[in-house]
C-alpha cells in the first residue's frame, strides 16, 4: 500500500484513477485549468510532466491552486526530480530507459525518503534499456527487476510500476509475469495508443484483461484527445467490471431500420448533461437509465432499469421501477429524464 497525497493506492483500497495535463507545466493558467477541469470529472491524481527547471519549480505553484495528488513526471535528468520533490511533489516517477545510473537514483531516492513520498518505476516499451531479453514482455519485466533492486538496495520500498507498452497483447503478459514476482502496487496503462477511438478499445481490453485477473491499482487511459475524455473512459472501464460507482449508466440500443426518432442525437445530449450535472444529480434512485428506439427491446429494456424511455413511432413511454408511467414526445424526452431522476423525495 502506498499513498499519493491524501489517497491511497494498493491494499483494499479502490482502483485510483490517473490523467495527465497535456501543456507545458510552466504555463500556470492553462495547466490549472486543466487539472480543475480533471478534477471536476473524478481524476483522482495528475501527473505533469517536468521538461525543464522552470516546470519543477512551478509546482509549488499549482499546489497552493489544486486540491489533489500530483506526480512528476522526470526523464533524462535526475535532478528535476530533487527540485520536484522540493517543490512539493506528492509522488515522482523516473524512467528507468533514461534515468538509470546508481548514483542518479540514490540521490533521488534518499530525497524521497526525507519527503516521505514514493517513487513510480515507470516503463515504457519505447524507452526500455534491456539488450538481452527476447520479446518485449520480458524485457520490461527483466528491467523493471533489475531497476527494483537498484532501488531495493538503499532499503526504499515506497514503490509503484508499470509496464506500458503499446501492444496489447506485449502489456498483458508484461503485467502478469511481473505480478507473479512482486506485490508492490501496479500502475496500469497501454502507452501510443492511436486515434482516440482506437485508444480507448486497446485500453479497454488491456486494462479489462487484467483488472479481471486482480492485477492493477491505478489507472491512466491514454488518448490522444482531451484529458477528460481519458478519465471518462476510465470510469467506464471500472463501473463495466463492477469495481467503482461514479454514478448513472446509460443503457441505449444500437438502433436499426425499425427505430424512427434520432435516438443517437438524444443519447448523445443525455449523456453530455449527466456529465456536467453529475455532481448536482445523485444516482441514489436512478442509477440505470434506458433510452430505446424501437418496439423489439425497448420496453423490455426500459422496464429493467430504473427509468426509461421506450420509443415508437414518434412518441416514448416513460417507464420508472418497471412500470409504465405515461407518453412523452421526443423534443421534451431527455429534460423530463433530468427532471425526473433530479426530483427529490
Amino acid at each position: 500500500m502506498v499513498r499519493i497525497g491524501n489517497l491511497f493506492v494498493g491494499g483494499e483500497y479502490p482502483v485510483l484513477i490517473q490523467s495527465m495535463t497535456k501543456y507545458k507545466t510552466s504555463d500556470l493558467n492553462n495547466v490549472i485549468k486543466q487539472i480543475r477541469q480533471l478534477q471536476g470529472v473524478g481524476c483522482e491524481a495528475v501527473r505533469l510532466s517536468i521538461k525543464d527547471n522552470l516546470d519543477a519549480l512551478a509546482i509549488k505553484k499549482i499546489k497552493r491552486q489544486v486540491k489533489i495528488p500530483l506526480i512528476a513526471d522526470i526523464h533524462f535528468d535526475y535532478r528535476l526530480a530533487l527540485t520536484a520533490i522540493d517543490s512539493g511533489a506528492d509522488k515522482i516517477r523516473l524512467n528507468p530507459g533514461n534515468i538509470y545510473k546508481k548514483e542518479e537514483v540514490k540521490e533521488v531516492i534518499f530525497a524521497l525518503k526525507a519527503a516521505r513520498i514514493p517513487l513510480r518505476i515507470g516503463l515504457n516499451s519505447g524507452s526500455v534499456r534491456d539488450l538481452h531479453s527476447k520479446g518485449m514482455p520480458d524485457k520490461l519485466v527483466h528491467s523493471a527487476l533489475n531497476y527494483l533492486k537498484i532501488v531495493e538496495g538503499f532499503k526504499f520500498h515506497n514503490i509503484v510500476v508499470s509496464l506500458k507498452a503499446s501492444n496489447v497483447l506485449d502489456t498483458v503478459e508484461a503485467y502478469r509475469k511481473l505480478a507473479r514476482v512482486v506485490d508492490y502496487p501496479l500502475h496500469l496503462g497501454l502507452t501510443a495508443t492511436g486515434s482516440p477511438f482506437a485508444g480507448a478499445i486497446k485500453s479497454s481490453i488491456a486494462l479489462g484483461a487484467l483488472l479481471l485477473d486482480g492485477i492493477g491499482d491505478t489507472i491512466r487511459v491514454s488518448l490522444t484527445d482531451n484529458p477528460t475524455r481519458e478519465v471518462y473512459a476510465a470510469k467506464t472501464i471500472l463501473e463495466s467490471l463492477g469495481l467503482r460507482n461514479f454514478g448513472h449508466t446509460l443503457i441505449s440500443c444500437p438502433t436499426c431500420g425499425r427505430c424512427e426518432v434520432n435516438l443517437v442525437k438524444l443519447v448523445k445530449e443525455l449523456e453530455e448533461k449527466l456529465q456536467l450535472q453529475g455532481k448536482r444529480i445523485p444516482a441514489n434512485k436512478f442509477k440505470s437509465i434506458a433510452l430505446m428506439g424501437c418496439v423489439v427491446n425497448g420496453p423490455g429494456e426500459a422496464k429493467e432499469a430504473d427509468i426509461g424511455v421506450a420509443f415508437g413511432k414518434k412518441d416514448g413511454v416513460l417507464f420508472k421501477k418497471g412500470k409504465a408511467i405515461r407518453k412523452i414526445a421526443y423534443g421534451s424526452c431527455v429534460d423530463t429524464l433530468l427532471k425526473e431522476i433530479s426530483a427529490k423525495g
